[in-house]
Order: structure tokens, then sequence, then C-alpha cells
């Protein structure tokens, strides 16, 4: 189960790199599309038409963060119960904390602006944790495992 919480881990901080390059990749082709001439507004969000092809950037990065990454965050804390890793139900918890305020400040940046630059921040604040949460794994599995009754045999 180590190895499970060690991939969920490393797995989450890999969606958040997903998630950079893909809204990177939406904005980059909103831009071109709007030096072509295009127009950006409500009416192209709320249309089934793809007005430039790269939109699937923005849909990506909303899909992957209301749905995928959450859904990993809580199996990661479901593992961390049976992994046998001191501290992984407290990393696993703070990733998920990070996930949900991530999540939070994603919605609320569309009313505050401003807001989108914790959100950027917090992105690297998950990404952090996530790999601290997987490296921590990395060495326990990497330690010898000393049973009890051989401590008490080796110490005397």
């Amino acid at each position: 189960m180590k190895a499970v919480y060690r991939a969920l881990a490393y797995v989450v901080a890999a969606e958040v790199i997903v998630q950079a390059m893909a809204m990177v990749y939406g904005i980059a082709g909103l831009g071109k599309w709007v030096d072509s001439g295009g127009v950006f507004d409500k009416s192209v969000m709320e249309s089934d038409e793809s007005p430039f092809p790269e939109i699937v950037g923005i849909i990506i990065h909303g899909v992957n963060g209301m749905i995928v990454i959450p859904a990993i965050a809580l199996l990661l804390v479901v593992s961390s119960f049976f992994a046998r890793i001191p501290g992984a139900v407290k990393w696993a918890g703070l990733v998920l904390l990070f996930v949900v305020l991530q999540v939070a400040l994603g919605l609320l940046g569309h009313g505050v602006p401003a807001l989108g630059a914790l959100h950027g921040l917090n992105a690297l604040v998950l990404f952090s944790a996530a790999i601290y949460a997987a490296r921590r794994a990395r060495a326990v599995a990497a330690s010898p495992v000393v049973e009890p009754q051989e401590r008490i045999a080796t110490s005397g």
C-alpha cells in the first residue's frame, strides 16, 4: 500500500503540471485567436461551438481541477490509512486541504480576479506538498523495517 500512496501523491503533483500546461495552452490560443480578430465574451463560453482549437486547454483545466484531482486526492487520503507510513495521514490530509482551497480559489476567482494570484500560488504549495508526501513514502519504503523482537535482541 506504500507504493499506492506514493504513486497517488506523485500523480497529484503531475496533475498540477498538467493543469499549468493546459491553462497556458488555452490562454495562448485565446491570445492568438483574439489577435486574428476573434472576440471573447460570455457567448463564446456558452456556445457549443469551438471558437479556437486551444480552448480544449481551458476545458481540460476545468474538468481536471474540479473532478480528477479532487478524486485522486481523496484516494490518497484513503490509501494513507493503510500505507503504514508515519505522517501519511497528515500529509494526505494537507494535500486534500490544498486541493479544496485550490478549487475554491478557482471558483471565487471568477468574481474576484485577484484571487487568481492566490490560485497560482496555492498550485505551487499543492505541488510541493504532494512531492513531499511521495518522497516521505519513498524514504520509508527504502529504510529497513526492524521488528520489535529484533530490536530487543540487538540492543543487549
